[in-house]
């Protein structure tokens, strides 16, 4: 994707690793904590999140052929601005033992079927939701923000063995869910190897 970057950003970003050295990382590892940390403008996400290099590749590679995004609300889908994504919050209804992000997970699900990229930023019960489904998703971007069910949530996310992005803490939030996916839209796509290099 051809993305002109701003200036402002430019100079937020060199500032950024002058405080925090992301050298070390892998690419996508590398590109979505800066990304994360820079939406936030907090560094103690470096330390929080868990993500994995070859499960981001995979995702990386499902979402530019085309996988479709799913997101908890539209706060999440507003942040991501150069895909279409899915979204089922205004359908959804609540109900007994089920919440409206829940539900809108199950509608979005009954929509794409298997293989999506679900980002849920916002509500613990659409990740508690997601892990009771078959979604078989390429990646879960799971970053929900707050006191009660956001921690547990996301442990168990990483507990189901599913491709994700999580964190360890409370913290999370539309904005750095969108940013997760984001990073991994920015990125390039590696160029196919020549014929030469094939046979090589």
């Amino acid at each position: 994707m051809n993305r002109v970057v701003h200036p402002i950003e430019e100079e937020s970003y060199r500032r950024m690793r002058a405080r925090l050295d992301t050298s070390h990382l892998p690419p996508l590892t590398r590109a979505v904590v800066e990304r994360i940390v820079h939406s936030a403008a907090d560094l103690d996400y470096a330390a929080d999140l868990v993500l994995d290099e070859p499960v981001l590749e995979r995702a990386h590679a499902a979402l530019h052929a085309g996988a479709p995004v799913v997101t908890d609300v539209e706060m999440v889908a507003a942040g991501i601005t150069r895909r279409e994504t899915v979204c089922r919050i205004r359908d959804a209804r609540s109900g007994p033992g089920l919440t409206r992000s829940a539900h809108a997970v199950r509608l979005a699900y009954e929509q794409v079927g298997a293989g999506a990229i679900w980002v849920i930023g916002n509500a613990p019960t659409a990740l508690e939701e997601l892990l009771t489904l078959d979604a078989r998703p390429a990646l879960v971007i799971g970053l929900p923000v707050g006191f009660v069910g956001a921690v547990e949530s996301k442990a168990a996310l990483r507990a189901s063995g599913l491709p994700a992005v999580s964190n360890v803490s409370e913290k999370g939030g539309s904005a750095v869910a969108s940013a997760a996916l984001n990073a991994l839209l920015y990125h390039p796509v590696p160029p196919f190897p020549s014929s030469s290099e094939e046979t090589s």
